[in-house]
C-alpha cells in the first residue's frame, strides 16, 4: 500500500474531529472540512450517554475503549450508571432484560440485576414500586457532546491538523476534494458526514445501504440525582443533565437527509412530561426540546471503512455514534494507514440499493 502522509476528513462532528486528531498525532497531514460549525449537526445534537452494555463482544470492547478514552480527553465525562427497566406486567421486556444481563455477565461486563426495591435503595428519586426487572450497568457515564466535540476539534489543531469549518467539500474523483472554489487531491478521503455521507459519495459513484430516521429530545431542571435509565416499557430513556434532566423519544422514519427540522413536535413534548412523571413522580417544565437526524442500516451495525481505492466512510450510527467515536475513529485512523479496520463494519457488505425500513438504535435488541 502507497504511504498515506494526506489526508482529508470530511465532517467536523464527534467521529470526525477524533479521527484527524489520531491521524495528526501519527505525524499525518490532515484537512477538516465542516460545512458549518464544529458539533453542529447530528454529534451536537446527541444524548451524550455512555455505556459497555452490550451482549457482543466486539461492540462490548469498542464501548470499553471509548469509555477509557472518554475518561481521558472528555472533561464533561462524569461516571453515571445506565439502567435497563421494565414495569409490572410487561413480562415479555423483564424477561429479556434477565437474559440481556446474564449474557453481559458471562462476557464480563460489570451489570446487576436487580428487583424494583432494590433499584429504590439505589437510587430513591426514582420511581420505583411499580419496576419488575432492572439491570445496572456501572461502566457507564454522561458527557457533553458540543464540549467534547470542541475539544477533539482544538486536540486536532494541536496536532497539526488544518479545521476549515464554513467550508462545504464535495469529491471530484474518490481522493480528490472540492472546497473552497478549488480542488486538492489527498491521499487518501474519509468521509464522516452524518446522513449527508450517502450523497457525497454518491457523487463519485459510490451507493451506501444508508437511511435516515429522526430522534427528539428535550430538557428540564429538575433538582433529582438519577442514573441514565432506558424504559423498555413505556420505551423512552432520560438522564442527568447539569441540573436537570434530558429525555429522549418520539422517532419519525419517514425523513429524508435534508429534513432536519430543528424542533421538537409538540405531541413528543407532553410525552416527554408524562414519561417524566412516571420515572420521577414529579411535573416539569420544559425548557428546550430539539429533534435531530440518526442515520441506519440494514443490520444496525455502522458502515465503517474503505468503499473505493482510497476513499473511506464512517456513518450509520443508530444514534450510538458519539458514544462509539472515540473508539472507532481510532480503529479507523489504523485502516486509512494501512491496518485493519472493525470486523462486521465493512461498508461493502451492502450493495447499497438495499431497501429497508430504520429501526432505531434505542431498543432491548440492540443492547
Amino acid at each position: 500500500m502507497p504511504a498515506i502522509d494526506r489526508v482529508a476528513v470530511i465532517g467536523g462532528g464527534a467521529i470526525g474531529t477524533t479521527l484527524a486528531g489520531d491521524l495528526a498525532t501519527r505525524d499525518v497531514d490532515v484537512t477538516l472540512f465542516e460545512r458549518n460549525a464544529i458539533g453542529s449537526g447530528a454529534s451536537g445534537r446527541a444524548a451524550g450517554i455512555c455505556y459497555d452494555a452490550y451482549t457482543d463482544r466486539r461492540d462490548i470492547a469498542i464501548a470499553g475503549r471509548a469509555i477509557e478514552r472518554f475518561r481521558e480527553f472528555a472533561d464533561s465525562f462524569r461516571p453515571v450508571p445506565y439502567v435497563l427497566l421494565a414495569r409490572e406486567g410487561d413480562r415479555e421486556q423483564a424477561s429479556a432484560i434477565e437474559s440481556l444481563a446474564e449474557r453481559m455477565q458471562d462476557r464480563g461486563v460489570g451489570v446487576d440485576l436487580l428487583d424494583g426495591a432494590t433499584l429504590g435503595q439505589e437510587f430513591p428519586d426514582l420511581v420505583t414500586d411499580d419496576i419488575e426487572r432492572a439491570a445496572v450497568a456501572r461502566n457507564a457515564g454522561v458527557l457533553d457532546p458540543e464540549s467534547f466535540t470542541e475539544t477533539m476539534a482544538e486536540r486536532a489543531r494541536e496536532a497539526g491538523a488544518t479545521v476549515q469549518t464554513g467550508t462545504e467539500a464535495t469529491l471530484a474523483d474518490p481522493r480528490t476534494v472540492h472546497a473552497g472554489g478549488t480542488s486538492e487531491r489527498f491521499d487518501a478521503v474519509v468521509v464522516a458526514a452524518g446522513p449527508s455521507t450517502k450523497q457525497i459519495v454518491a457523487e463519485v459513484g459510490v451507493d451506501l445501504a444508508l437511511e435516515c430516521y429522526r430522534a427528539q429530545a428535550l430538557v428540564t431542571r429538575l433538582d433529582v440525582d438519577v442514573p441514565t435509565v432506558f424504559d423498555a416499557t413505556n420505551h423512552y430513556y432520560l438522564r442527568p443533565r447539569g441540573s436537570g434532566i434530558l429525555l429522549g423519544d418520539g422517532v419519525d422514519t419517514d425523513v429524508g437527509p435534508d429534513d432536519d427540522h430543528g424542533e421538537a413536535d409538540a405531541a413528543f413534548v407532553e410525552s416527554g412530561r408524562e414519561h417524566l412523571d412516571t420515572a420521577l413522580g414529579v411535573e416539569a417544565s420544559v425548557e428546550r426540546a430539539w429533534s435531530g437526524l440518526c442515520t441506519a442500516t440494514p443490520d444496525r451495525d455502522p458502515l465503517v471503512g474503505p468503499v473505493e481505492a482510497g476513499l473511506f466512510v464512517a456513518t450509520g450510527w443508530h444514534g450510538h455514534g458519539l458514544m462509539r467515536a472515540p473508539a472507532v475513529a481510532e480503529r479507523l485512523a489504523t485502516q486509512v494507514l494501512g491496518g485493519d479496520g472493525i470486523p462486521g463494519f465493512e461498508p461493502t457488505r451492502f450493495a447499497g440499493d438495499e431497501q429497508f425500513e430504520p429501526v432505531e438504535g434505542m431498543s432491548l435488541d440492540e443492547s
